[in-house]
């Protein structure tokens, strides 16, 4: 089986920083893409940030030029910096990665529990 397990989150107040991280562990042949969502009060949850296994990123437009994501392969992890956070930012912060068990063309998403982060005066 295949964990992924998040720390960092935190009360923070506006304009501070916080950098999240998780770490998979288990049966893991290939990590494709990883990334984190939010899900925010009264709100579905949507896609903060991604990075492939390449290096490619993509994010909420939102957060671009505040929040940085970066990975290392060697020990399974992904990481959310997080600069110049707002109230807007308030959420629970999910892990989220594509992974292969073992040789596939495609993988299996995992996620994890979650983590909080409040932004607030």
């Amino acid at each position: 089986q295949v964990q992924l397990v998040e720390s960092g989150g935190g009360l923070v107040q506006p304009g501070e920083s916080l950098r999240l991280s998780c770490a998979a562990s288990g049966s893991i042949f290939s990590i494709y893409a990883m990334g984190w969502y939010r899900q925010g009060p009264g709100k579905q949850r949507e896609l903060v940030a991604r990075i492939t296994t390449g290096g490619s990123t993509n994010y909420k437009d939102s957060v671009k030029g505040r929040f940085t994501i970066s990975r290392d392969n060697a020990k399974n992890a992904v990481y959310l910096q997080m600069n110049s956070l707002k109230p807007e930012d308030t959420a629970v912060y999910y892990c989220n990665a594509n992974i292969a068990a073992m040789p596939s063309y495609y993988g299996t998403d995992y996620w994890g529990k979650g983590t909080l982060v409040t932004v607030s005066s």
